[in-house]
């Protein structure tokens, strides 16, 4: 498989999670939010050519996705609930603003993590995404479990603050 291919495959992956939010907030229903979805995914695929590499694919994305949505809107006209076509746009432009302000924070926030002292980062990620409970982290560590809240409520006051900071110091 060509790099290309796979970095698209690996761009394709990371951006279901803000396609499905996305249609979601389009389309009130999930039924329909699956269904253009993959609609989506499909005219990805088949449009990969035209992304260029380097540009954000996050937004073109969206971009695709919002195209699916109008499709979509003209098959389903018979249904009783419909926004207009301005409402619809403006839905998807906070929601694009959204998804990229969430991109923005979760960069901020890897970068915070990632500075953090070798054993609080790694208390950080088996708390997270380990999803460690305190409890068997205290145990684990020796700890009082009072203590562990302690800490790991300081810790993310610690990277609130250095996220925060972060964005005062590279506005979008």
């Amino acid at each position: 498989m060509r790099d290309d291919t796979k970095q698209f495959i690996t761009d394709l992956v990371a951006v279901q999670p803000r396609l499905q939010a996305m249609l979601m907030s389009l389309l009130a229903n999930f039924n329909a939010m699956e269904e253009v979805l993959q609609e989506t995914n499909t005219a990805l695929w088949e449009n990969r050519g035209e992304f260029e590499p380097g540009t954000n694919f996050g937004a073109w994305a969206c971009k695709v996705a919002y195209y699916q949505v109008l499709t979509y809107r003209k098959k389903a006209k018979r249904e009783r609930l419909r926004f207009n076509d301005q409402l619809l746009a403006d839905l998807a432009s906070v929601s694009t603003r959204r998804t990229e302000e969430y991109d923005r924070r979760s960069a901020a926030l890897r970068h915070c993590v990632d500075e953090l002292p070798a054993e609080r980062r790694e208390l950080i990620e088996r708390r997270y995404a380990d999803n460690d409970t305190p409890a068997a982290l205290a145990e684990s560590l020796g700890r009082p479990v009072d203590s562990m809240y302690t800490t790991l409520y300081r810790l993310r006051l610690a990277l609130a603050e250095c996220v925060r900071r972060k964005l005062e110091a590279d506005p979008a």
